[in-house]
């Protein structure tokens, strides 16, 4: 601060400084709220989540039965996208899951 001549502006900087020092300790406790929050969502939404895997899947499954009983040439590409899907969404959950909770 030796550099400004003038005192009002002196001033005006170590208010602004310190308002943004301020600010950024209120801004620490509201980022640590949030992430509290969203680690008390997680656990609800997982288990939303693989309930729809499941319910997708059975649908998946009794298409691919109902393809292989009437004699459909691609069951084996169905059953093999069907089943790649179900993977996909287990894994897709538990990464999620595991990126949002410590």
């Amino acid at each position: 601060m030796k550099n400004v001549k003038h005192p009002l502006a002196a001033a005006l900087m170590w208010m602004s400084s310190a308002a943004c020092a301020f600010a950024a300790g209120n801004g620490v406790s509201a980022l640590e709220k949030a992430n509290s929050e969203i680690k008390s969502y997680v656990e609800p939404i997982t288990s939303l989540f693989y309930v729809l895997c499941a319910v997708v899947g059975f649908i998946g499954a009794v298409k691919v039965y109902a393809k292989w009983s009437s004699g459909s040439p691609d069951t084996t590409k169905t059953a093999a996208s069907w089943f790649g899907a179900c993977v996909f969404a287990v894994v897709a959950v538990t990464a999620i899951r595991a990126f949002f909770l410590d």
